[in-house]
């Protein structure tokens, strides 16, 4: 089982990236995916989900209206397009894969497999 996390980077307040998550080695069609992110001395934060058929999303608050999730199944990718960036955002972006999605919750207990980081700079 293989989730890579990739496109993080600086960039300046306001501005945007897109990150993607690439995984093999078990059922994508199958399973929601997540992305989560930690501040250096904060706790991980559940940042958006969506569903194994990409019909529902999941955005904490801190993000809604300005990040988008989306799923290419055919290419067992999911992505984040991350706009009108802040510094607050700056954090390791990690994605993750589970059975489970909820309309309502973002909590890593929900997730099985974990990729490797990728590190959102965003300057003021």
């Amino acid at each position: 089982v293989q989730l890579q996390a990739s496109g993080g980077g600086l960039v300046q307040s306001g501005g945007s990236l897109r990150l993607s998550c690439a995984a093999s080695g078990f059922s994508f069609g199958d399973y929601a995916i997540a992305w989560f992110r930690q501040a250096p001395g904060k706790e991980r934060e559940g940042v958006s989900s969506i569903g194994s058929s990409g019909s529902n999303t999941f955005y904490a608050d801190s993000v809604k209206g300005r990040f988008t999730i989306a799923r290419d199944n055919a290419k067992n990718t999911v992505y984040l397009q991350m706009n009108s960036l802040k510094p607050e955002d700056t954090a390791v972006y990690y994605c993750a894969g589970g059975l489970y999605y909820s309309d309502y919750d973002l909590l890593p207990a929900m997730f099985d497999y974990w990729g490797q980081e990728t590190l959102v700079t965003v300057s003021s």
